[in-house]
This record gives structure tokens, sequence and C-alpha cells, in this order.
């Protein structure tokens, strides 16, 4: 088994899954690596992103040996996708099953004006924001919690408890990095806490009113999902490691590890 370590920039693409007919992360790095390779590489990836979202270390598996070198597979993929790592896992390794726990992180750029360097990059946020309301929120997610008020409707999820290690809210210049480890999330989950987070801070709900949504409350009852583009999938745990894959950047051209729990 291969385990690969690889960063997008989501905005090009339609999500990680592949999709007949569609541009995603994961076909190209197929096509990639099937090609250096000579034979058939499927993909099994931690978190399946959705459209127009990053990462900065996302982990994936294939059954098969690693390219001799990267630099092969990266000359074949677009600007947007960059393999930083891929070695030899342990045999029967699965990037997904074998998962602990993922962290996320949401930046959203808090200031009148908007700033051309983050376009694509944060959420601008223009509003009114308490950054000691953002924290009690925050405050109130560690342990397990029904997040179905937090995810669409019309899913596929038959389980809404997850297991939540920590969330904080991170101050970095004109930014506010909201980071989130969990076991796992489901679809649109850590957008929605944020637009819903965001409409606390500006006074639009209060805090008690954000915790009964913790209780399994209706998705109708939450905030609005804020947009994909300042969500980054950061790092991903396995049983063998204490720490997130890789550290992650806190902003573009700047590198941080993940806040300590």
């Amino acid at each position: 088994m291969t385990r690969l370590t690889v960063a997008y920039d989501g905005s090009p693409f339609v999500g990680w899954a592949r999709q007949p007919g569609e541009r995603t992360v994961q076909g190209e790095l197929e096509l990639a690596l099937s090609t250096v390779l000579q034979a058939p590489a499927v993909l099994t990836v931690a978190g399946r992103t959705d459209a127009g979202v990053h990462a900065w270390s996302q982990v994936a598996s294939y059954e098969g040996l690693p390219p001799r070198r990267i630099e092969g597979v990266n000359s074949l993929l677009p600007p947007e996708i960059a393999v930083l790592d891929a070695r030899l896992a342990y045999d029967g390794f699965d990037a997904r099953r074998h998962a602990r726990a993922r962290t996320y992180c949401y930046r959203v750029l808090i200031r009148r004006q908007r700033d051309p360097f983050e376009r694509g990059r944060a959420l601008h946020w223009r509003h009114r924001t308490d950054r000691d309301v953002l924290d009690a929120c925050a405050a109130l997610l560690p342990g397990t919690h029904d997040f179905t008020a937090f995810t669409p409707t019309e899913t596929d999820h038959v389980r809404f408890e997850r297991i939540v290690e920590t969330a904080r809210w991170v101050r970095d210049g004109d930014l506010l990095c909201f980071w989130i480890t969990a076991d796992a999330f489901m679809r649109n989950m850590i957008r929605i806490l944020v637009g819903t987070m965001l409409e606390v801070a500006n006074e639009r709900r209060s805090i008690e009113q954000f915790a009964g949504l913790l209780r399994g409350a209706h998705r109708r009852e939450a905030g609005r999902t804020a947009p994909p583009h300042g969500l980054y999938f950061a790092g991903v745990r396995y049983d063998d490691e204490s720490a997130s894959a890789a550290a992650a950047p806190g902003r573009p051209g700047g590198h941080h590890a993940p806040p300590a729990s």
C-alpha cells in the first residue's frame, strides 16, 4: 500500500470525488499516477472535500508501490494540485477507514476593506464580530453532539453524532481562523457551524440558541452555509501518530502547526 500526502486549491474542481464528465481532484490524481506507474491507481481519501474546498495536507492511499519520483507525478498534474509525499504504508492501510481524527481550518477576513490576496482564500466578513462570543461558541463544541442542524436535510448520513476533540478561533492579523478536530464530519458541517457562529457574533442569534442546535435541531434552525473557499483540510491523525499529518499554513505564504489542544 502507498500513502500520499497531497495539497490542492479546490477552486476549479467540483470536489475530491471522481465524477463522470467533471473535473475532480481524485480524477486528476488517478490519471497522473496511472500514467507514471503504468498501472491503475484507485485512491481512497481521508476526507472527501466538496467543490471549492482546499487542502493543505490531505492523505490518500492506493494498492501498489509509490512512484520512484513524485516530481514525475507532479509534472502531469495541473498547477492546483501537488503531491507532497509518497511512501510505503503497512499492508491494508486505508486512508479513510483507519483515520482517527481529521482537522479543518476555516479562514475569515475580519475587516471592512477587501484583501485582493485573500480573494478565493478566505471569507470576507465586513460585519460587527464579537470575538468573545465566537470563543464562547467554540467552547461548546468539544464532546459528543448531534449535528443534524449542521448538514443538509437531504443527506445519506445515518449517524448525526460526531465527537469533537478541539475547536477554537485563532487570530492571525486580520484573519480569524476556526480550527476544529473531530472523528469525522458531515457534508457542509463546518461551513454551517462557521456561518451560524458568525451570526451569533453579530447578535443575530444568542449563544443559548447556538447551544440548543447541538441537541439535534432541524437544519432550518441553524444559520447560513459559509462559502467553500474559506475551508481547508488541514490534517489527519492515525493510530500510530500523535498529531495531524503535517504542519498547515494559517495564511498563504506562511506556515504554522494547528493550535495545540
